[in-house]
């Protein structure tokens, strides 16, 4: 069996980076998927496909590997600058202004 491990990407609808703190092992597709003739449905024989297994670290994400037998790949997640402003989401509607805000 193969693996990937990785940490997820923040959503990029929103700001946030809500479930992009734990690590994930994802299983590699091991048959390729089948379309049902008559109703066009996307199946596959392989149920490991649907395994996503989550640790809060990358060690114990390889630990669970190597003791599974599983040979696993990791991705190293790409660093991002954090955006904080100094007067945060109110800064928007503050009342002290020094410039007029438009639209």
């Amino acid at each position: 069996m193969r693996a990937r491990i990785y940490k997820p990407a923040r959503n990029a609808m929103q700001s946030g980076t809500a479930k992009t703190r734990s690590w994930v092992l994802e299983f590699a597709p091991a048959s390729a998927r089948d379309v049902d003739p008559l109703m066009g449905w996307t199946s596959s024989d392989d149920t490991q496909s649907q395994v996503r297994l989550k640790f809060p670290s990358k060690e114990a994400a390889l630990d669970y590997a190597a003791a599974n037998g599983i040979e696993a790949v990791v991705s190293e997640p790409k660093s991002r600058k954090p955006n904080v402003r100094s007067g945060g989401y109110g800064e928007n509607f503050a009342t002290n202004r020094r410039a007029v805000w438009t639209h």
